[in-house]
């Protein structure tokens, strides 16, 4: 017998239409595999209205209502409350999936739809670092309280399984420290400026094809960047960190001329995140690196990410993801999904 399982959508941009998407297409694969299946019963954007319906709404359809801008409230069966806490209160879901954009200041608005998910009773995933950084402990506590799941296995690397690999894998393990490239779109405008763009005709482009966090400041001023630093600091280390207390340096700084100077001597300019532990402390910093072939972040081009990780058991571990885009972030709010269902 198919067990159904009900989703709220609380945000339907590239990422949130991509998960629908992956819906579609795994299917027939939920059903033969993990005998289950899924209903989108509501869904709110900021741009394309809200709907709900308790039977369930049609992706393809609310996918075409969303790419031609039009908006959703054709496809709601009942009335629809246009403020985000009282939608998700008023839709009947299993299930939030939460994927607007980041604030690194505080995490909200956020941080509060998971919460007002949660004191409904439904379980919550979300592709956003705002809230894993400032409100971890919170949502970790009041979903154990509430019994349902809180995942987020997208708000770093995409759908790279970072998070799920220390809680799994590499179980009984301690991480000393990690350094890596985690701004895929501050990797691909100093390569591009390696071409010999100028920095603003590289951050125009980034912005025509979408690459931009919605704020280009975020990106190049080192705050997603520093945000993601955070993230891993604050749940893979266990020791709670916001953005603002990271060393940060973003990339406006960077001339042709130091592009020139480190091309010169077979060296790339890298926005370079770490974080290591040392006698109790965090010491965490993004800032731009020249490295050299010798190094493993050399060969990181365009919008891919890598990070390494020192762990007590393992001297060196590390995650290459390559050419990510809103389908790999799609991934991982779906092996999220599974993953909650396989504890619950």
């Amino acid at each position: 017998m198919t067990k159904n399982y009900c989703m709220c959508l609380v945000g339907f941009g590239n990422v949130g239409k991509a998960f629908a998407r992956l819906l579609i297409k795994k299917k027939e694969e939920l059903a033969s595999r993990y005998g289950l299946s899924v209903t989108v019963t509501g869904i709110i954007t900021g741009t394309h209205g809200q709907a709900i319906n308790p039977e369930g709404l049609d992706l393809e359809q609310a996918l075409s209502i969303a790419d031609s801008g039009q908006n959703l409230n054709r496809l709601s069966t009942v009335d629809t409350p246009n403020k985000t806490h009282a939608f998700i209160s008023a839709c009947p879901a299993d299930f939030m999936f939460e994927t607007t954009p980041v604030n690194p200041q505080s995490g909200q608005p956020a941080l509060g739809y998971l919460k007002t998910a949660l004191e409904k009773g439904m379980h919550v995933i979300t592709a956003n670092k705002g809230p894993v950084v400032h409100g971890y402990q919170e949502l970790t506590e009041l979903a154990k309280k509430q019994n349902q799941g809180f995942m987020f296995e997208s708000a770093v690397m995409d759908g790279a399984p970072i998070f799920a690999l220390f809680r799994q894998p590499l179980v009984g393990a301690n991480l000393i420290s990690f350094k890596g490239i985690l701004n895929s779109c501050t990797n691909m405008l100093l390569a591009m400026m390696e071409e010999g763009k100028s920095f603003d005709e590289a951050v125009a482009y980034g912005k025509s094809i979408g690459i931009t966090e919605t704020d280009p400041s975020n990106d190049i001023d080192g705050w997603d960047a520093a945000i993601k630093v955070s993230a891993l600091v604050t749940v893979l280390m266990g020791v709670p960190m916001t953005p603002q207390q990271v060393d940060r340096t973003g990339i406006r700084g960077i001339t042709p001329e130091m592009i020139a100077d480190a091309k010169a001597y077979g060296e790339r300019w890298k926005l370079v995140c770490s974080a290591k532990q040392e006698d109790g402390c965090i010491f965490a910093r993004v800032a731009p690196e020249r490295v050299g072939a010798e190094s493993p972040l050399y060969s990181v081009n365009g919008t891919s990410s890598y990070c390494q990780f020192k762990l007590d058991v393992l001297p060196g571990l590390g995650i290459l993801e390559s050419d990510p885009g809103p389908e790999t972030t799609a991934y991982g709010l779906f092996a999220d999904f599974l993953n909650i269902l396989e504890v619950a």
